[in-house]
């Protein structure tokens, strides 16, 4: 079974316009809302799969109200932590004519000490039952500096991967985590350096077991002491690129939870999914097409490497 652990959720908000204009006005049809956040996405994605999930996050105000009727009909199993806060919203505007998405994420409010003590309390009754624990996602402002190490800790005896960035990126290495999945901004910011593949090897110097690094539309690179792969598609997809990197998690914690931990599958599907939710309109789902860009994918060693 995968746990995912999503501390900072959202309500996402996607709209299609024709094209987006700075300072103009637009019209669309209505908008899609979902439960989201990078948890949620890879719980949506990995049950789609068929594969056992259970969803841990928080819920708060009328908009956590909005992602618990979401996730309700969604049928992932999830265990939903009250808060007082209110639950953040994200916003998607999606340009037709170019192809490409603006994003604006809401930065989240802070739980209290006691409520980040529920959902720590959470993860430790759930995660025996876990053979993959994921924790995806920002932490919201002012967010506990030890709670990324506390809940890797907690899946200490199974295969803990963590998607954050910042601070809690360095914690999640140095907590031993079994995968990290920055993009190479992400990385930049949290280590200061700005080779990527430098960075990477600066996370498995921290403790880190494989750093699978987003290059966006350039593909994926899986980053571990024995070797470095990339992979990419001959030429990039155009799409919705919101939610493709919470697809390659899941890849990962899919394949992991199977038993498999070889390093270039785990690429091969991490890129594969990931390309296949750039083809959808919404995060948190993939194209069957996965199954034909798995095979055209170009895998060798970076020269930078």
């Amino acid at each position: 079974m995968i746990l995912t652990v999503t501390p900072n959720p959202a309500v996402d908000l996607t709209w299609e316009v024709d094209r987006i204009e700075i300072g103009g006005s637009h019209r669309a049809n209505a908008g899609a809302v979902r439960a989201g956040g990078k948890g949620l996405n890879v719980a949506r994605v990995a049950h789609a799969a068929g594969f056992g999930v259970r969803a841990l996050t928080t819920v708060g105000g009328a908009t956590g109200g909005e992602l618990r009727a979401d996730l309700e009909a969604s049928g992932v199993p999830h265990w939903l932590i009250p808060v007082a806060a209110p639950t953040r919203r994200s916003v998607a505007w999606v340009d037709r004519s170019l192809g490409d998405t603006t994003i604006v994420n809401e930065r989240g409010t802070n739980p209290t000490d006691a409520e980040w003590d529920r959902v720590v309390v959470a993860v430790r009754e759930e995660v025996p039952t876990a053979s993959v624990l994921v924790i995806s996602g920002s932490l919201p402002p002012g967010a506990p500096p030890d709670l990324l190490t506390r809940l890797v800790a907690l899946g200490a005896a199974t295969d803990v991967i963590v998607d954050t960035s910042g601070p809690g990126l360095l914690a999640a290495a140095d907590a031993g985590a079994a995968v990290l999945k920055p993009n190479r901004a992400e990385l930049v910011e949290a280590t200061g350096i700005a080779d990527p593949f430098a960075g990477a090897r600066e996370l498995l110097r921290r403790g880190a077991g494989l750093v699978l690094l987003s290059l966006g539309p350039d593909g994926l690179c899986a980053i571990s002491d024995r070797e470095t792969l990339h992979a990419r598609l001959p030429e990039p997809l155009a799409g919705n690129p919101t939610g493709s990197g919470d697809a390659a998690v899941a890849a990962a914690a899919c394949l992991m939870d199977a038993g498999i931990h070889d390093t270039e599958t785990i690429l091969r599907r991490a890129a594969a999914w990931s390309a296949a939710a750039v083809l959808m309109p919404l995060a948190g789902e993939i194209s069957p097409r996965w199954r034909d860009l798995e095979p055209a994918l170009i895998v060798e060693k970076p020269f930078a490497a």
